[in-house]
């Protein structure tokens, strides 16, 4: 019967006819389910400005925006909930779509940078803070939130944006997508995996689809590298242990440029460069600094069932261990103890047990917030196309999480499940960017080739940027496929690679 007054009040509300159009401005006395409209403003092109505090004072983020009806809102589809929108629309040249961006961190924002990049390219677009302003604290005690936080707030924003899409252009967007790297890759693949329904397709960058996994990774890092005072791995030798890294398995797909094109086919042991008796510098590793060294390249598994808690970092993520080898811990994981766990802002993480304590972080998640559920079934039943990918030196999301759970789906599902979802993984990118790889690609329009063209994409062109220009091209390649150097031609030159 609720479903029923729902479908009836959206039916009111959107004509299904371009001339019913509302203005910009009529959409403030929208009614829609659990939802407050707080804005509702059209923005001349080159009018947005960007909050106070982003940006600085000398450049306007938003200044090349085309005109666009902005529409901002608070949902509430549980008593406690509090989530906060918004959705901007172009007020000419729509490309017909809809793409709902991702977050990052702990989500307590909107995020328009997020949104203004959909604009650009001609879509509608949607972002939420997913329930809570700022990073973590007290709201993760609530449950409500946790579930907005989790994973309704994302599907919420999405069904609230597509009715007032329907409402502005009188007609539905034609298609769906979703964006997000890190929080919001785990959002992609929980949206793909819980709310099959929303998108037709989804990009999910660096998931912290293991977020139980990967704070504990963070904790054991952090234990592992302060042991005893001697483990600690001071920042000044971080260089050595990538280059040993590099000399060890740069060449490994037939070209040296700074680059591990495949983490998972070299060995490499930190004690090639162990200081000699009374030596320490920093081009090299005492005993204790090779041991935590090590450690960091092991997965975390827990002793009594023998399951593998989280995997590790890889080899050639040296550059970026200061996330998780600083002189604290990785925030993230400490705050996810500290409030949702054991909701005790003092907890000190090195008392955390890897075996016993990991049944309590199980009950406060409780499925809520990890993506690691391997049934796609219904997303791919009705034609979904999921895109994920991660960079091999990530050293904040560790990337065999990814390749982990790629691996699971196919085993659950079968290998035909390529037809609608496969996994890209970046050498040398950091997390969601950066590094010494070909971290400059357009997912976007790969997805968009495979959903509206049917073009599955069997490579996807990257570039390595220096000073915002192209000076190295490759192809990313269908996981567990690697590019490799084909023998001849420019190194230099994606042409020069196939995948193998």
């Amino acid at each position: 019967m609720k479903k029923l007054a729902f479908l009836a009040l959206v039916v009111v509300l959107i004509a299904p006819h371009v001339s019913d159009a509302a203005s910009c401005e009529d959409l403030s006395k929208a009614s829609l389910p659990n939802t407050t409209i707080t804005i509702a403003q059209s923005v001349a092109a080159g009018a947005m400005t960007a909050p106070a505090g982003r940006g600085g004072p000398q450049a306007n983020p938003f200044a090349d925006l085309p005109a666009f009806c902005r529409v901002a809102a608070t949902l509430k589809p549980s008593a406690d909930s509090d989530i906060k929108i918004e959705v901007w629309m172009p007020a000419t040249g729509w490309n017909g779509k809809f793409q709902a961006a991702g977050n990052g961190g702990w989500n307590g924002n909107v995020d328009q940078n997020a949104i203004a990049t959909a604009l650009r390219r001609g879509y509608a677009a949607a972002s939420t803070d997913t329930g809570h302003e700022g990073g973590a604290g007290p709201w993760m005690q609530n449950r409500e939130k946790v579930i907005d936080y989790g994973h309704r707030a994302v599907h919420e924003m999405t069904v609230t944006a597509k009715s007032l899409i329907n409402a502005f252009y009188g007609n539905p967007a034609k298609l769906s997508y979703f964006n997000g790297c890190s929080a919001g890759g785990r959002q992609a693949l929980k949206a793909a995996q819980m709310h099959p329904e929303d998108f037709d397709g989804i990009i999910g960058g660096a998931p912290a689809l293991n977020a139980t996994g990967r704070a504990a990774y963070a904790v054991y890092a952090a234990q592992a590298l302060r042991k005893e005072e001697s483990s600690y791995i001071p920042q000044a030798k971080y260089a050595a242990i990538h280059d040993a890294a590099l000399n060890a398995c740069d060449a490994s797909d037939g070209v040296t440029d700074k680059v591990i094109e495949n983490p998972r086919a070299c060995k490499f042991d930190p004690q090639v460069i162990a200081c000699k008796a009374g030596e320490d510098t920093n081009s090299c590793l005492t005993p204790a600094q090779v041991t935590a060294a090590r450690a960091l390249y092991q997965p975390l598994v827990n002793q009594g069932t023998k399951q593998v808690i989280n995997t590790p970092l890889e080899v050639g993520s040296e550059l970026g261990w200061s996330t998780f080898g600083g002189q604290q811990p990785f925030g993230v994981a400490t705050q996810f103890y500290q409030f949702m766990v054991f909701n005790n802002p003092q907890w000190d993480w090195k008392t955390l047990n890897f075996d016993a304590d990991m049944a309590a972080v199980a009950k406060a998640e409780n499925g809520i917030i990890d993506a690691k559920s391997t049934d796609l079934k219904k997303f791919v039943a009705r034609g979904g196309k999921l895109i994920q990918y991660h960079g091999w030196a990530d050293p904040q999301i560790p990337s065999g999480s990814s390749t982990a759970y790629y691996e699971d789906v196919l085993k659950a599902m079968g290998s035909n499940v390529k037809d609608n979802y496969r996994l890209f993984m970046v050498p040398g990118m950091n997390h969601c960017g950066g590094g010494d790889g070909p971290a400059s690609f357009d997912m976007v329009t790969a997805l968009e080739q495979w959903v509206e063209q049917k073009k599955a994409p069997d490579t996807i062109p990257a570039a390595h940027l220096t000073n915002g220009q192209p000076d190295r091209t490759r192809i990313l390649c269908p996981y567990p496929q690697v590019a490799t150097y084909k023998g001849s031609g420019d190194p230099n030159s994606a042409a020069s690679f196939a995948c193998k």
